[in-house]
């Protein structure tokens, strides 16, 4: 079924209890990122141009996007792959810190590439592609993400999705 036949079978929204509830709950950020690696194993990093540390191909989801369809449409956006994403790995949930809300980090398996593909860098998003071991990429990450996708690893190895905080087994 598409998501829309779904919506129409659960018919009409919940009323609010309260007129105006709805706008005082909380919000969380959603993202997905895509693990994907090399036939040697290393696992494909971005030098983002908005932030100081590596990253995974991903993003935030928009309003109304899943972490899985925002995870396809950002790998696609950032480094031109327009790959069929794999199953889940992790969810990480990612503590408010500064400016930023907390946050739930959706890591998908975005597969080994054969080594035709063309990676094409979005040059207002991406300053460089790197293949790097979890261990090379390390001092050029946030510690959270080295656990995230330390957690990631291991999921790929056990078959079975993992939930994190922080990156922190739970």
């Amino acid at each position: 079924m598409s998501r829309e036949a779904d919506l129409l079978a659960e018919g009409e929204p919940e009323k609010e209890w309260n007129p105006g509830v709805a706008e005082t709950l909380p919000r969380k950020r959603v993202s997905g990122g895509a693990l994907i690696r090399d036939q040697e194993g290393r696992i494909l990093f971005i030098e983002p141009t908005y932030k100081p540390m590596l990253d995974i191909p991903g993003g935030i989801a928009e309003f109304d996007e899943s972490p899985y369809d925002a995870c396809q449409r950002e790998v696609m956006e950032e480094v031109g792959l327009d790959l069929t994403i794999g199953p889940l790995l992790v969810v990480d949930w990612d503590p408010a810190r500064g400016v930023w809300h907390d946050a739930l980090a959706f890591v998908f398996d975005g597969g080994v590439l054969t080594g035709n593909e063309q990676l094409v860098p979005q040059p207002d998003e991406v300053r460089a592609i790197h293949f790097l071991t979890l261990a090379e990429a390390a001092p050029r990450t946030y510690p959270s993400m080295v656990r995230r996708l330390s957690r990631a690893l291991d999921a790929l190895e056990s078959g079975a999705p993992q939930y994190s905080e922080f990156g922190r087994r739970r």
